[in-house]
């Protein structure tokens, strides 16, 4: 089963089509490796190469992948899924993704508290919390 990690809808993302031809269906259906849920204002065809890019984390934030499904989310756009086809990628974009879960999760945490804390309090806080169901985790779709 591949997982996707459901990307955190306060932290931005963008989906940059790249210039490469379609990925086939038959290849498409051997992707064995993970990926990224992400919300998108745009629809994207299975099989589109795409770069994830996640500016808040600079230039070097960019993932090469392949769309792997795209999901209609009522009048709010759609839910991307993009699969990383190197193990490489996929081990780098899950790390940041790590990151903006634990950004995500300091932020809710601040809010619910009124004031500041500490990152790494926060983040030893969320690992112990969510770190194996991260490493497990999926999404159906």
């Amino acid at each position: 089963m591949r997982h996707f990690l459901r990307h955190p809808s306060d932290m931005p993302v963008e989906l940059v089509v790249r210039k490469h031809a379609p990925v086939p269906k038959q290849r498409l259906n051997n992707i064995s490796l993970g990926g990224v849920a992400c919300n998108s204002k745009r629809a994207f065809r299975r099989g589109t190469a795409v770069e994830l890019r996640i500016p808040i984390f600079g230039e070097h934030a960019r993932y090469p992948g392949v769309v792997a499904w795209c999901h209609r989310q009522s009048d709010e756009g759609y839910l991307v899924g993009v699969a990383f086809v190197d193990e490489d990628t996929l081990f780098r974009a899950r790390m940041v993704e790590q990151v903006c879960q634990i950004e995500h999760y300091r932020h809710q945490r601040e809010h619910e508290l009124g004031y500041a804390l500490p990152v790494e309090v926060v983040a030893q806080e969320w690992i112990a919390q969510h770190a194996v169901e991260f490493s497990q985790a999926s999404l159906n779709h």
